[in-house]
């Protein structure tokens, strides 16, 4: 039986990371001679590889991830249908591994908006011209912090709160730090007591 058991989804607060790009896919979060792996581990480290790293394997200086600027920001801000592409769960792994808990954009891919819920990965789909405001916002202070705060579905930035929509049951899971199947475990009392009777 497949149990994963994921870390609580707390409010929490970070500056973000500006990623000012559209259709970013799976391929670019992870690209495939690096999913070598069997497990969860060991991804973050080529995330976004051969954006932030040329081909002599040296730093985009260019690049948002080398940055110093916006270094440690736990919420990665995108653009729009982020995610898109191939089904590999490694995406949302690597996306982990680099220290992200949350990531907004304008849309997400289905399938990549899918393996972050079950990974424990917060994506939230805000309007384009909010993300717009947001970019411009991390541009001109890359310490401004954000605050996500999942149990009242609710991001607040400079002052002002946006709502976000997710599935009751979705939230319920990510909230407690479950799978599926781990949510239905937690009702083992309830379970029993009805194979009883």
């Amino acid at each position: 039986m497949y149990n994963m058991i994921l870390d609580a989804f707390k409010i929490f607060s970070s500056s973000i990371m500006p990623l000012c790009m559209d259709d970013v896919d799976t391929d670019q979060i992870i690209p495939a001679r690096f999913l070598t792996g069997t497990g969860r581990e060991g991804y973050g480290e080529n995330l976004l590889r051969d954006l932030r790293f040329d081909a002599q394997g040296k730093k985009r200086p260019e690049f948002i991830l080398n940055d110093a600027r916006y270094q440690g920001g736990r919420i990665l801000l995108a653009g729009k249908n982020f995610g898109c592409g191939s089904s590999r769960e490694h995406a949302v792994w690597a996306l982990q591994g680099y220290g992200f808990k949350a990531v907004i954009a304008i849309s997400f891919g289905d399938i990549f908006r899918n393996n972050a819920y079950k990974n424990g990965l917060l994506p939230i789909q805000l309007p384009k011209d909010i993300i717009n405001q947001m970019h411009v916002d991390a541009a001109a202070n890359p310490q401004e912090i954000m605050v996500v705060h999942l149990e009242r579905q609710v991001v607040q930035w400079k002052g002002r709160e946006y709502s976000f929509d997710i599935n009751p049951f979705v939230k319920a899971c990510i909230l407690k730090g479950v799978d599926e199947i781990g949510y239905t475990l937690g009702f083992d009392k309830e379970i029993i007591k009805f194979e009883k009777t």
